[in-house]
């Protein structure tokens, strides 16, 4: 839905928000069952935004989109040098700012650098927020913000101190903490910086209720505090069937087997037939030997040992068979760190999401991965749902968030 009427938009009992860096909308995602209407979201990525625009703009149309910004993928400086006249005119008529830029340069499975341009975007994020003034702020990021950088050829700065300085010099109360989402419901180990920010409020009321009011919500929701992985993909496993893909026709599609516990019956909603994104890898028969080993010789949720390194000359540096009966490692980028629990192949995107703990009506659009040159600047479908904030964590949130507004 659009609007041209940018300065008096209008608002779902208050719950206004804008999503910064969104991505493929996980955090939208999350704030959409959470009861918040969205302004609007900034994504540089066009693959990414794609599937925010199929599933949140277009299809739910949660956002009230303002009539002066294109739905489009906008790049965050340039889009603050092209608005500012506009995002002054937003100034104290946002709840929320959601959303922290883009997390490889702190990253510990990346390089870790600090001269990685990415980590400027901190900058623009501050400025955004000096601009518009939202009410509360909720940012997100790797553990590594956390950490100090090296001081030969850096700065040795420790960027979470920055941003919390910087934000309490723009009048915020601030407090963060290092958030396992997997003790949320989550079926994967994902620790996260999160910080929370509020004008003339106590930012500590989140943290507090964020544990306080777990229980409730994941009973609300049938589910647990620790879900495994095999809790998740179960029934996305290749031995309930597969179709050629009508989409890729060479290459084959999962089925649905039966669901078999409620997180599943939660994401699979109304859901039948052929999965979204369920795209099974064609491996090659070497692979498959491969992937066969290691799951019956390698230990579980562990990086593999050297012996199986040496018997196929395996030099890449990051290479997991799954648990089952565990906990998912923090999902990455690339799907070829991690081999399934049971079968001798990685995951699907949909398995991915299903971790995430992405519905399985939310669809996932564009290419499902890239290669050569491509990969420094496309976001396939993959990187979209590793790099997102999961849906049931943002929804606990967002909730939370709500009664912080009351």
């Amino acid at each position: 839905m659009k609007t041209d009427n940018p300065l008096n938009m209008p608002r779902l009992n208050g719950y206004m928000y804008i999503d910064l860096f969104a991505g493929c909308g996980g955090a939208s995602l999350g704030l959409l069952k959470a009861g918040w209407k969205g302004l609007f979201a900034i994504e540089k990525s066009k693959m990414a935004f794609s599937t925010l625009q199929y599933n949140l703009i277009d299809g739910k149309q949660h956002f009230e989109w303002p009539g002066w910004l294109p739905q489009k993928p906008h790049n965050i400086n340039t889009f603050l040098r092209n608005y500012k006249k506009e995002l002054i005119g937003l100034k104290g008529k946002v709840t929320l700012l959601v959303g922290g830029p883009p997390c490889q340069g702190f990253s510990f499975a990346g390089r870790r650098n600090e001269a990685d341009k990415r980590n400027k975007l901190v900058n623009s994020y501050i400025r955004f927020v000096r601009l518009v003034k939202p009410r509360i702020i909720f940012f997100e990021n790797v553990k590594g913000f956390t950490i100090k950088f090296k001081k030969n050829n850096s700065s040795g700065r420790v960027y979470s101190d920055y941003v919390l300085r910087r934000l309490e010099k723009l009048g915020y109360n601030v407090h963060a903490d290092i958030i396992n989402f997997g003790d949320f419901g989550v079926p994967q180990e994902r620790k996260r910086f999160i910080l929370v920010g509020v004008l003339g409020g106590d930012p500590m009321i989140f943290f507090k209720e964020l544990v306080s009011k777990k229980i409730e919500f994941l009973k609300k929701k049938g589910i647990g505090e620790k879900m495994t992985l095999k809790d998740a993909i179960s029934d996305l496993e290749r031995r309930h069937g597969e179709i050629v893909s009508s989409e890729f026709p060479g290459f084959k599609e999962g089925l649905y087997g039966e669901w078999e516990n409620n997180y599943q019956k939660l994401l699979r909603g109304e859901n039948t037939g052929v999965p979204d994104s369920h795209r099974f890898p064609n491996h090659n028969e070497e692979t498959v030997k491969k992937f066969s080993y290691i799951l019956s010789k390698c230990s579980r949720g562990k990086n593999i040992d050297t012996s199986a390194r040496q018997v196929f000359s395996i030099n890449k540096h990051h290479v997991v068979p799954l648990a089952p009966d565990r906990q998912s490692p923090t999902l990455t980028t690339l799907p070829d760190d991690y081999i399934h629990y049971a079968e001798p192949r990685v995951l699907s995107v949909r398995e991915y999401a299903r971790v995430q703990s992405f519905d399985d009506w939310y669809k996932i659009r564009e290419a499902y991965t890239t290669g050569g040159k491509l990969r420094r600047t496309a976001v396939p479908r993959y990187s979209q749902v590793g790099n997102a904030i999961p849906p049931l964590f943002m929804e606990h949130a967002g909730e939370i968030l709500k009664e912080m507004v009351k």
